[in-house]
């Protein structure tokens, strides 16, 4: 596919329109984006401008795209004033092919730190701030050890077949020999989680390609592999380990939401006497995911880990 023609862009190769850009590169467990402050919305960003700076060969180079935008500015987030009018910012976050998504749990961990840096907003350790996503409210409190994020409540895409058989899909995947069955949970965006027995099977599966996944939700989804540890719960928390392939970017080496669906899938085949506080261990770290309820009287999942800003410049 051409992103653009020969004629509109920079010397640096990127799009013209993009040239002296300031953006900053962060990162959350080693799941990269660039961001870039924009509170009056006077930025169009096409798909092919974030494509072009995502790209690691000839562009900055990331898993994901965030424009920082009050939510006045966006039809979503006016939509979400309307309810949750201290909800100011609004997370507009893009994946790495230009491709628009829900909601990113990492990245609104790196977004919120970015406002922060920025001096966008004020937020002392303990204190929490509504933002808006396309996935609606997420509230994001400062911790100790980086940010804790009220992921919203989870549910299962496929909800009769999930209560039925404990599966709803079938995956394949290279470096797997037969193909396993999946369990697509939503949160706020679509996964699908298998389970392997061993670690050597998960560093063995082939991530490159995207797995297929039959039937898939309507509108794609992210594909977790997790190996449960053995023994699956220590000092009460529940452990697992992850790899996932990302719609529209390839494996990263972390997924916020996937780490929170790989829990909820994990939990529910475990039984009753599950944790509702696990670690997953993924590529780039670790991350928290606790179960707790919500103010909507649904069970919600709270995400936390770390969030980082590892340079500045400006888009030549």
């Amino acid at each position: 596919m051409s992103i653009t023609s020969p004629a509109a862009l920079s010397a640096s190769g990127l799009p013209s329109g993009l040239a002296g850009l300031p953006f900053a590169k962060g990162h959350g467990t080693g799941n990269d984006f660039i961001l870039v402050a924009d509170p009056d919305g006077a930025q169009d960003f096409s798909a092919a401008d974030v494509a072009a700076v995502c790209d690691r060969h000839s562009g900055i180079g990331a898993d994901g795209f965030i424009r920082a935008v009050r939510s006045e500015h966006l039809p979503e987030g006016q939509a979400i004033l309307q309810t949750n009018p201290d909800a100011l910012w609004f997370m507009d976050y893009r994946n790495g092919d230009g491709s628009v998504s829900e909601m990113c749990g990492n990245g609104v961990r790196v977004f919120v730190h970015f406002l922060l840096e920025e001096g966008l907003v004020d937020l002392a350790q303990g204190e929490a701030l509504p933002i808006g996503t396309r996935a609606g409210l997420k509230t994001v409190t400062r911790t100790d050890e980086g940010y804790a994020v009220d992921m919203g409540p989870w549910e299962f895409i496929f909800p009769d077949h999930a209560a039925a058989k404990a599966m709803d899909t079938v995956v394949n995947a290279g470096g797997l020999e037969v193909p396993r069955p999946g369990l697509s949970v939503s949160m706020g965006n679509p996964h699908t989680v298998v389970a392997l027995a061993e670690l050597s099977e998960l560093a063995a599966t082939d991530l490159g390609k995207a797995p297929s996944v039959e039937p898939a939700p309507e509108n794609g989804t992210n594909v977790e592999f997790v190996v449960p540890a053995e023994p699956l719960v220590l000092d009460g928390v529940g452990q697992l380990t992850m790899r996932v392939h990302e719609r529209g970017v390839g494996e990263t080496r972390s997924c916020g939401t996937g780490a929170c669906a790989a829990a909820v899938a994990t939990r529910f085949w475990a039984g009753a006497e599950a944790p509702n506080a696990w670690r997953v261990a993924v590529p780039g770290g670790e991350l928290g995911i606790r179960f707790l309820a919500g103010p909507d009287g649904r069970e919600h999942v709270e995400l936390s880990g770390p969030a980082v800003l590892v340079a500045r410049g400006t888009l030549l």
